[in-house]
């Protein structure tokens, strides 16, 4: 990492995409962090200024347009699942559209340490849970927001959810899964399965490279192709 942070301030290469697990430890190395990246505590693109390397995030911009472009939404109550950077990035972007969030992990030190420090950078309380049925099933009810921000269901996931069992989903949610391989993980599945309205994360990901792309080269980003390079179909101007 520090050997790539030296070779941009060197003008070597101009920018780059980071990801897990490298989103937070590639922190100490650089020279600065835009709000985004510092709010969040995580990094997914780094630009270069003036010789000075700084870390963004664009998965938060990313994540809210790509949720906008699918669903015309009201802030309320939005349940997040995990406590990664992906997580965070979701849990800041919300936070600081007027969203109540509430943040469950299996490793509930791990919310509680999160949603501490997301409260702080978002101005707005984030409320920390264990990703358990026991935790889970008297708050649901509220929810008109599932993300799912794990990497359960994805390829190659030794799990395929992370929902406790026996869990009803909330029965008025929409459900976002930023796993984008499967483009329906078993979690999206159970959700529309169960009559609600779902959308994938490989939206959120040609946004956030989109995003990034803008960061480096200071032109707007050719979001068609790059769509089209990974399968998506123009979005719909109906929203749901």
């Amino acid at each position: 990492l520090r050997v790539r942070v030296s070779e941009m301030r060197s003008g070597r290469i101009d920018g780059l995409n980071v990801t897990i697990p490298h989103k937070s430890a590639i922190v100490p190395f650089l020279d600065g962090l835009t709000e985004p990246a510092s709010g969040v505590g995580a990094v997914n693109t780094l630009v270069c200024d003036s010789g000075r390397v700084l870390g963004d995030n664009t998965d938060v911009d990313g994540f809210l347009r790509d949720l906008e472009s699918h669903f015309v939404l009201r802030p309320g109550e939005a349940l997040v699942l995990g406590a990664g950077g992906a997580a965070r990035a979701v849990a800041y972007g919300l936070a600081r559209t007027g969203w109540d969030v509430h943040l469950a992990n299996r490793t509930l030190s791990r919310a509680l340490r999160a949603a501490e420090a997301l409260s702080i950078s978002s101005g707005r309380a984030i409320r920390a849970h264990s990703l358990d049925r026991r935790s889970l099933e008297g708050l649901i009810a509220d929810m008109t927001l599932v993300v799912h921000a794990t990497p359960a269901g994805g390829e190659g996931a030794s799990e395929s959810t992370c929902w406790p069992s026996g869990l009803p989903l909330p029965a008025e949610a929409i459900v976002y899964d930023l796993v984008y391989r499967p483009s329906e993980t078993p979690f999206l599945h159970s959700a529309r399965l169960a009559g609600l309205r779902t959308a994938g994360g490989l939206g959120m990901l040609v946004e956030q490279a989109a995003l990034s792309f803008e960061r480096w080269t200071g032109t707007p980003a050719p979001r068609s192709a790059m769509r089209a390079a990974v399968g998506m179909a123009e979005a719909d101007p109906e929203k749901e």
